[in-house]
């Protein structure tokens, strides 16, 4: 799958989900509305690439690419989430943030180029949502998008924190903590561990898993499940090699613990 990048470009093939094919226009005019995205981004081409391949998806998105264009449009329209870059020509998209964080709850997606992790930090902790640093995959982003779309529908679960002995799951967040440290997984990874933890005690299969995380796969289409376990281990076991909080049974799956750090 082809990446978006800061200048927004694709990688890759060629030709990739952006490309809007007569074909695919096609699709688009047959699909069902299912919300509207703002994106405020001064990159045009990268905007028009997003707005296409979420208008496959049955999305209707608006481009504005200033960040006083996107305030004055959140003010005079209804939007069901707002995706906004950090670095604007005319603001400084933290700030941005917490300007409609005072008059608005709609969900925001931050997208950056910077990459510093306090940028995350600090988005998150003024009213971000969720945070996506580029290049970033198209199907990545969609599914960023519906999960924060959906906790903001669902208030009771997006505030549910679980604690496991050490380790916390913050479903409004969607993080993973050690120790109070958080610990750094992917979308899918995140959601594939939720879903273990949501059936502590019991044998998931391989199949079960994917059926629980279908409404987030990113990366399931060309990699195993085992791929993602292993990658889970080795950011919340003390020892990957001798896992005690998700334990492998072989021939029939995997069991999160019920009880750990004992």
């Amino acid at each position: 799958m082809e990446q978006v990048q800061a200048a927004g470009t694709l990688t890759g093939r060629a030709r990739g989900p952006f490309i809007q094919t007569p074909a695919r226009r096609r699709r688009c005019y047959n699909c069902i509305m299912t919300g509207r995205i703002l994106i405020i981004d001064d990159d045009q081409r990268l905007a028009g690439m997003v707005s296409d391949y979420l208008g496959t998806s049955g999305y209707r998105v608006t481009a504005a690419y200033t960040a006083y264009d996107g305030q004055q449009r959140l003010k005079r329209e209804q939007f069901d989430a707002l995706i906004l870059d950090l670095m604007l020509p005319d603001a400084d998209g933290l700030e941005v943030c917490r300007r409609i964080r005072q008059s608005s709850d709609v969900p925001v997606l931050m997208l950056t180029a910077r990459g510093d992790a306090m940028d995350r930090v600090v988005g998150l902790e003024i009213g971000a949502d969720d945070y996506l640093p580029k290049p970033f995959e198209p199907r990545e982003l969609l599914a960023r998008l519906r999960a924060i779309m959906r906790r903001k529908s669902n208030p009771a679960v997006a505030n549910e924190t679980t604690r496991y002995g050490r380790l916390e799951i913050d479903r409004g967040g969607r993080r993973v903590l050690i120790d109070g440290e958080e610990r750094p997984l992917t979308s899918y990874q995140f959601a594939l561990l939720d879903a273990l933890a949501a059936h502590a005690g019991r044998v998931m299969s391989r199949d079960a898993l994917m059926d629980l995380t279908k409404g987030e796969q990113l990366e399931a289409f060309d990699r195993s499940v085992d791929v993602h376990i292993s990658r889970i281990r080795a950011a919340i076991e003390d020892d990957p090699k001798k896992p005690r909080r998700i334990i492998t049974i072989r021939g029939a799956g995997y069991v999160f613990a019920k009880e750990q750090d004992r």
